[in-house]
This record gives C-alpha cells, structure tokens and sequence, in this order.
C-alpha cells in the first residue's frame, strides 16, 4: 500500500478505535472536527470549543489534544469530521459538556485532570 494513502484517503488513517469498537455513548450531537492526535495517536482532548456550526449537520464542537502545533494545525490532513460520539468513545470525559453553546470552551490544565470552564477563549479569524 501506498505509504502516503492515509493523506489522500482519511479511511486510511490509522485509528485507535475500529468502527466495531464505537459505542452510542453520545448520539444525536451531530458532527465534529478533530485531530489525529486523539483519533490516531490516542491523546485524550484536552481543549474542546463550540463555534457555529458550518452546516447543518455540524455541531460546531472542536476537539484538540494541546500538542498540535500551528504548523500540524494547517495541514488539513492532519484533522478530518466525525460524529461527536465516535469522540466520546476516545474521550468519555467530553460527554458532560457537549450541550454547552455556541462560544464555549473547555480544557484541562497541563492536559491532564478535570475540564474548566475557558473565559478567555476568543476564536481567531472572525
């Protein structure tokens, strides 16, 4: 296989979790964006925000696991959508906040240990 297949085809990445492996922990939240930190290299989150949503099947939630650099972050290879609850399933500790609204933020300090509540958390760009 070609070593460069999981930058041209996302099914190629190499996940933590089989689709077997996905429970409905979250249902209904509808879509996400997150890295491959959590999804192919098993970090926890350790940032989460909500933005508007793009469509109307995003849910506007951000997931990140604190050790993308900006460089990471703009190659778009790098993160990919999913439904929220195959998030929940790398990170369970998300659930009690994904009702939270549009403009909120969350993280863990040092990544590790309990989400606070982010007040200062302004999205660049717009």
């Amino acid at each position: 296989m070609d070593s460069n297949a999981a930058m041209t085809d996302p099914t190629q990445k190499p996940f933590r979790l089989r689709a077997d492996e996905i429970k409905d922990l979250a249902p209904g939240h509808g879509g996400c964006i997150a890295t491959d930190m959590i999804t192919c290299a098993g970090r926890k989150v350790a940032f989460m925000y909500r933005e508007e949503p793009d469509n109307d099947v995003d849910s506007g939630w951000r997931f990140l696991s604190g050790y993308e650099s900006d460089e990471y972050m703009e190659d778009p290879d790098h993160h990919a959508a999913y439904d929220v609850n195959t998030i929940a399933n790398y990170d369970p500790d998300i659930m009690p906040f994904l009702d939270a609204p549009v403009g909120s933020a969350f993280e863990r300090e040092n990544g590790t240990g309990d989400f606070r509540e982010v007040d200062d958390f302004e999205l660049s760009g717009d």
